[in-house]
């Protein structure tokens, strides 16, 4: 779905001529070239790639943790690239959920308590948070759960329990980066079944980053990364 602002066409997420180079000593490697791509509102698109194509780090320049060298992303309109580094966190903190492949759940605080925390951060009132948090753990199949620590959990429940926290606070855009690398088969099916299903429930438009293209084959568009450029199946 492609919304529209004073009649000009506005994506969930806009790439346009990105480039992005990394240098060590006399060594410099061409990561993105030129890259342009959009992703539209709802949509659950899948970015596959081999290791060390590139991925990662284009995840990292759409939600602003790192920088192009030219060439600008913008989410809903909003130029990323543009804003200073307040402007970006409090972006990223609003409307944007992240899924990593360790789970990156902390350990200190319990299970509710890391669901809890990005709502929290913005604010929320406690309580209200804590209860969203419940609700989620029992939409992820975690009833029960919220006063554990996370590493009496197995990977497959530590990956739920860190869907529900990406996606607590309702994102516009959710970003997961090989949501299953560090899970079985078995329990990675379950998992990206769940994790598109919520997604597309609360009609969060979502960037799904896999080497798999058994993974990718749950996304609505697969994009294809190859020296520097992406190319769509």
């Amino acid at each position: 779905m492609v919304f529209r602002s004073g009649g000009v066409s506005v994506s969930m997420v806009r790439v346009d001529k990105l480039a992005k180079t990394y240098s060590s000593g006399t060594t410099t490697q061409v990561v993105f070239d030129g890259l342009s791509f959009a992703v539209e509102h709802g949509e659950v698109v899948a970015l596959v790639g081999a290791s060390g194509s590139g991925k990662t780090t284009l995840l990292n320049l759409i939600s602003g943790i790192d920088n192009p060298d030219s060439g600008s992303v913008s989410l809903d309109g909003v130029g990323v690239t543009a804003l200073a580094e307040p402007a970006r966190t409090l972006l990223r903190r609003r409307r944007i959920g992240f899924v990593f492949q360790f789970f990156n759940l902390i350990p200190t605080l319990t299970v509710g308590e890391n669901i809890a925390l990005p709502l929290e951060l913005l604010g929320e009132d406690n309580t209200a948070a804590q209860q969203r948090a419940t609700g989620l753990l029992q939409t992820v199949g975690l009833a029960g759960l919220a006063a554990r620590y996370p590493e009496t959990l197995s990977g497959g429940e530590q990956q739920r329990a860190a869907i529900a926290r990406a996606l607590v606070h309702r994102p516009a855009l959710l970003l997961a980066d090989e949501p299953t690398g560090n899970l079985d088969e078995d329990s990675g099916g379950r998992i990206i079944e769940l994790l598109t299903d919520l997604a597309r429930r609360q009609r969060t438009t979502m960037l799904l980053v896999t080497h798999s293209s058994q993974v990718a084959r749950a996304a609505d568009r697969v994009l294809h990364l190859r020296h520097g450029r992406v190319e769509e199946s």
